[in-house]
């Protein structure tokens, strides 16, 4: 399985942000997380669009060290 690493380091906090949203609250809405981190994390709209197409094709919520 190949694992997707994003680039820039504001996209990755992004992610590990969201995935440790949704661990936390599973009820709430992906859509309007991946709103949230883009404004709290000042994405550009690249990164905006790689977060949307990423949790909209299942992305992973769980974190592996």
């Amino acid at each position: 399985m190949t694992t997707i690493m994003p680039e820039g380091e504001a996209l990755r906090r992004a992610v590990k942000w969201i995935s440790a949203e949704i661990s936390d609250n599973p009820d709430k809405s992906v859509q309007k997380l991946v709103n949230e981190a883009v404004t709290r994390f000042a994405l550009s709209p690249k990164d905006t669009e790689f977060l949307m197409s990423f949790y909209k094709t299942g992305g992973s919520s769980s974190q592996t060290n």
